[in-house]
């Protein structure tokens, strides 16, 4: 529901990067939708926020938002 603090393999903290990613891959998304040139590529994008190990990267890209599910609830 909410993006893990910590990885749950290694323990670098990567929840403070989740917001970066997602706000940079909508970016990657349109432009290719739009059918133009992306100005970088996702293995990009995690290369350059520094989740070089694969543990972390599996942490962002599986990450799913169920929050807006979930808040009616409360």
């Amino acid at each position: 529901m909410i993006v893990p603090i910590r990885c749950f393999t290694c323990g670098k903290v990567i929840g403070d990067l989740y917001e970066e990613y997602k706000k940079r891959y909508d970016e990657y998304k349109k432009a290719v939708e739009a059918g133009e040139k992306p100005k970088e590529t996702p293995k990009q994008i995690l290369d350059d926020l520094g989740l070089e190990r694969y543990c972390c990267r599996r942490m962002i890209l599986t990450h799913v938002e169920l929050i807006g599910e979930a808040a009616p609830y409360e």
